[in-house]
């Protein structure tokens, strides 16, 4: 469902016109807060250290209006409440970029609740398009080039170079223009009411704590492991890591990749020389980690085996119509050439295949998330439904 792009002369035409405003005193905060609140819509992002550090957080707040980019610095604060009433404001629209990530975010951090937003991801994707980073999208619609090259950076220094707070502003900056662009073809193909529904639904985004992998060892054994003692060191290698990785406070994989843990569970080594067989496994990180790794394997050679949890296996009948929505699916999206989870989400298909109901109430009710969704596919999911019964 490709529409024309509406392009602007040059990228100059919508160009920044002054610098962004730092905010990291209370009094910046406050001028922010008034500046921001009358404005019926704001443009909001963050930037995070998950690449960087044990526990990740929040390390910048770009919070736009039509003619100001604010980047706060959340280290500077212990009360952010100003911002959360912005967030929580109905009569104000947020617009966001990939909306779930720093949704999670900032209710992990900060506990706030959203409501109100409008999601340019969202929005591109129901209509169809090929590409839906934000930067495909400035330069199909703007011809702008977003520089990319600190999106992996590491937010959490301080004090951050101006090159990277220019960097961060644009990530709300050209969300207004965007998003209007993106309002006028959702309206034009008949599906700015199905949109709407996803914004209600994204600002339920649930808020996970930082577990930092609590169980992870059964998915990094995968296919690999034939036997529950090789998973059981596994648990013990893992176990290992993450103290190292708390007292250092560094993620995971800057202290041992994966890859190095699960062959080392599979080798189950006895000696530094067996452990340092191991592939990629240096001199340095033997000296650095060897013994207790050593340890770790004998550990988990005479610890109490560890299980896992089987999930009972569907019946024929619940897999019959997870396969027939599917199929009903599929096709509908090919008609109005969008992806597949657009007419329907995964959850939502899952959850109507496991109640099968009968009636138009039953159906409504199991879809009361997704009011659009009944209204426009209602009748069609309980025809697929009743397929499944005579098959």
């Amino acid at each position: 469902m490709e529409s024309p792009a509406r392009r602007y002369n040059s990228p100059m035409d919508i160009a920044p016109c002054k610098p962004a405003v730092w905010v990291n005193t209370s009094q910046g905060l406050t001028e922010a807060f008034q500046a921001l609140e009358s404005q019926p819509r704001i443009a909001v992002d963050t930037e995070s250290n998950s690449l960087f550090s044990y526990q990740e957080k929040v390390c910048l707040i770009q919070i736009s209006s039509p003619d100001t980019d604010y980047v706060i610095d959340p280290f500077e604060f212990t009360d952010l409440s100003m911002l959360g009433r912005l967030f929580e404001n109905p009569k104000q629209e947020k617009i966001f970029h990939a909306s779930e990530y720093d949704l999670i975010c900032l209710k992990r951090d900060y506990h706030f609740t959203f409501v109100n937003i409008f999601d340019t991801m969202i929005a591109a994707r129901i209509l169809g398009a090929a590409q839906v980073g934000l930067g495909s999208l400035l330069q199909k619609y703007f011809d702008v080039t977003l520089d990319k090259k600190y999106q992996r950076a590491n937010w959490g220094l301080r004090p951050l170079p101006p090159e990277m707070l220019d960097y961060a502003r644009f990530d709300t900056y050209y969300l207004f223009k965007l998003r209007d662009i993106l309002e006028a073809e959702l309206t034009a193909h008949d599906l700015f009411d199905l949109a709407q529904e996803d914004f209600i639904n994204a600002c339920n985004a649930e808020a996970h704590p930082n577990g930092n992998g609590q169980g992870e060892y059964w998915k990094l054994a995968g296919s690999s492991h034939t036997d529950t003692r090789q998973v059981t060191i596994l648990k013990e290698l893992c176990a290992y890591r993450d103290e190292q990785a708390k007292k250092a406070d560094l993620p995971h994989f800057k202290i041992l990749s994966n890859e190095m843990l699960v062959e080392i569970s599979l080798q189950r080594p006895t000696t530094l020389d067996e452990l340092s067989l191991v592939p990629h496994f240096s001199e340095k990180l033997v000296k650095r980690h060897g013994n207790a790794l050593l340890k770790a394997v004998a550990k988990g050679e005479t610890a109490p085996l560890v299980t896992r949890m089987k999930n009972p296996r569907p019946d024929d009948a619940f897999l019959a119509r997870i396969d027939c929505l599917k199929e009903w699916r599929k096709n509908t999206a090919k008609k109005l050439e969008v992806e597949s989870d657009v007419v329907l989400p995964r959850e939502m298909l899952e959850k109507i295949a496991s109640a099968n109901p009968a009636t138009k109430p039953e159906l409504k009710n199991v879809m009361a998330n997704s009011p659009i969704r009944y209204q426009k596919f209602g009748a069609l999911i309980l025809k697929e439904l009743k397929k499944t019964e005579t098959a």
